[in-house]
């Protein structure tokens, strides 16, 4: 640290005693001076550079999804803060904490016309204003010494665990600058504590649940607020104890073992019918760590009004008016501990508590007891889930084939990232999530091109093998984050199945309009040999059968370095997406479904 100690070198003491490890950002001139103190700080935080700010954001997203850590971003003022928007927004719309650090104009130019200047005055835009309205927490820091104050209450702001979010301090340039006193070794800053729900409620929950297992058995829908908790044990013994059946939210794959013979698959849009078909014979369900947004409910919201449902989470499902809802609202491992002990420890007769023993030592949910009513007449048996097949190393690539080979390729321990659009889908649907592994899918905001930094971000994060699932699209929006995992020999692999189309954008075309033009089809593009001339030693490969993909897999993955796998895949394939099926089903209108290879 230097001499006479700044703002920002207190900025930098804070986030080292915060156990801080990366600080994911784009310098310039009003944020240099943080990137010096991170240079002048001994063990301090390393700066991560990314190619754009939007993919700082991602970086972060990605690093915290990845281990519950919080992080940190540093961008500079005028276009720098604005391309940080759509970042902070996901970010915002998943629940996911993150400090970010803003730099601004000299307070002292303020108002006067400065280059870059968001300080609201003189009819510039009010940078305050509207990064509050995108935060969970926005303060401009205009007077030097108040920055011990205001550092840890915007850490505390965006790790509240009723409602956690990216927090934003705007620094103006001077007032980094600015020589503060000596200040005492800031605290570790703990999140707040959720209180606990009323044990009335916890036990009218369990009595819901009880009585559902004696009927149609329980259906569960975990969601992301599980992985943000790391309860998945508490989840898992719940789950066994009730013998429910489970489906995950399309971004929540990693929070039960797909392995499981329990375990339905993916609830919501990217789901199947049998899926939807299995939670509707449910006689009751149990929301974990999910508010069921449209995407992870879509066509379940009507049913659920005429079912008990119990709702594991501090957020408000959305759900409305409910005769039969139970909300728990505590902490989510704390409220899934606890309502299992209340479902197997009640009082009563034996008969009328689920064992707590292994799911798979009892009947499933879906085999019904004599007492079934007339309003739950009880599920036939739940739908066996197949062990997904490998690909024959033949086999030309469409996305359903190329999927399970980067599924049945991944090393243990491997974090799954998926883009958005055709890709996205297919990668939810198709790809499990190896033992001890993650899977991230930006769902609040669904921009292209998040998966690159959140890639990037996972691969810090973890330190392990992270395989970023991406389309062509995404990848010439955000793929330059490449670079990044290039600078820092990371061990990503980026796999891009190439249409060369906005592959989403083109399906709707051909379903929803007349389809017989696009704005959404382009030229070929050589992707795989274009990274491997650009980035000098990356290992880049163009393939077209399961095989190829199989073995470039597989050499990328016996290094710790990054790699580029391109996949061709055909712009007519339609992806796993039930409302575009349901379209076709329904009108008779559009392509028809397939899941065929390339042509040619």
């Amino acid at each position: 640290m230097r001499n006479s100690p700044r703002v920002v070198d207190f900025v930098v003491d804070f986030l080292q005693r915060q156990e801080v490890s990366h600080v994911f950002g784009v310098g310039g001139a009003n944020i240099e001076d943080l990137y010096d103190a991170l240079h002048h700080a001994q063990a301090g935080p390393l700066g991560v550079v990314a190619k754009h700010e939007f993919s700082a954001a991602t970086m972060a997203d990605g690093y915290h999804r990845a281990s519950q850590r919080v992080p940190v971003i540093a961008a500079t003022s005028g276009a720098g803060a604005m391309n940080l928007v759509p970042g902070i927004a996901e970010l915002r719309a998943s629940y996911v904490p993150a400090l970010v650090l803003i730099g601004q104009p000299p307070a002292a130019l303020d108002g006067r016309g400065s280059f870059q200047e968001t300080s609201g005055l003189a009819g510039s835009i009010d940078a305050a204003r509207m990064f509050a309205e995108l935060a969970v927490y926005c303060v401009r820091v205009d007077d030097p010494e108040s920055i011990v104050r205001e550092l840890p209450r915007a850490l505390a702001a965006a790790t509240d665990p009723a409602a956690p979010g990216p927090a934003v301090l705007l620094l103006p340039k001077d007032v980094q600058q600015a020589v503060i006193p000596s200040w005492d070794p800031p605290a570790a800053v703990a999140p707040a504590a959720l209180p606990l729900s009323d044990a009335a409620e916890r036990s009218r929950a369990a009595a819901l649940l009880r009585a559902a297992t004696r009927r149609g058995g329980v259906a569960v829908i975990a969601g992301e607020a599980v992985a943000r908790a790391d309860a998945r044990p508490q989840l898992a013994r719940l789950t066994a104890a009730l013998g429910a059946a489970v489906a995950v939210v399309p971004d929540a794959k990693d929070v039960a073992d797909p392995r499981d013979p329990g375990h339905l698959g993916i609830a919501g849009a990217i789901g199947t019918a049998e899926v939807q078909e299995a939670l509707e014979r449910a006689s009751a369900v149990l929301l974990a760590g999910t508010r069921l947004p449209q995407m992870a409910g879509a066509g379940l919201h009507e049913h659920l009004k005429g079912v008990p449902v119990v709702c594991v989470d501090p957020r408000e499902p959305f759900l409305g008016a409910h005769e039969e809802l139970v909300r728990l609202t505590g902490p989510v491992a704390a409220e899934l501990e606890l309502l299992e002990r209340e479902v197997t420890t009640a009082p009563g007769p034996a008969t009328d508590r689920p064992s707590p023993g292994p799911a798979a030592d009892r009947p499933a949910a879906g085999h019904p007891a004599p007492d079934r009513t007339a309003r739950h007449p009880g599920p036939a048996p739940r739908p066996v889930r197949p062990a997904a097949a490998v690909p024959d190393p033949a086999t030309p690539l469409d996305l359903r084939t190329a999927a399970l080979t980067v599924a049945a390729h991944l090393p243990e321990g491997a974090t799954v990232v998926a883009d958005a659009g055709n890709t996205g889908a297919a990668a939810i649907h198709h790809v499990d999530v190896p033992p001890g592994g993650r899977f991230i899918a930006a769902l609040g905001m669904g921009g292209m091109g998040h998966s690159f930094g959140a890639g990037v971000g996972a691969a810090f994060a973890t330190g392990r093998r992270t395989c970023v699932i991406a389309g062509d699209g995404a990848f010439f929006m955000h793929g330059m984050e490449v670079h990044t995992a290039v600078e820092h020999d990371l061990p990503v692999t980026f796999v891009v199945l190439n249409n060369n189309a906005h592959g989403m954008c083109a399906t709707r075309e051909q379903l929803f309009f007349s389809g017989d033009y696009s704005y959404n089809l382009f030229r070929p593009a050589r992707i795989g040999d274009g990274a491997a001339a650009m980035f000098p030693g990356l290992a880049a490969d163009t393939v077209r059968t399961a095989g190829e993909l199989g073995a470039a897999l597989d050499r990328a993955h016996a290094t710790s370095s990054p790699a580029l796998v391109c996949v061709d895949v055909d712009p007519t394939e339609m992806p796993p997406f039930r409302p575009f099926r349901q379209h076709v089903l329904l009108t008779g209108r559009g392509r028809p479904v397939r899941e065929g290879a390339v042509p040619g």
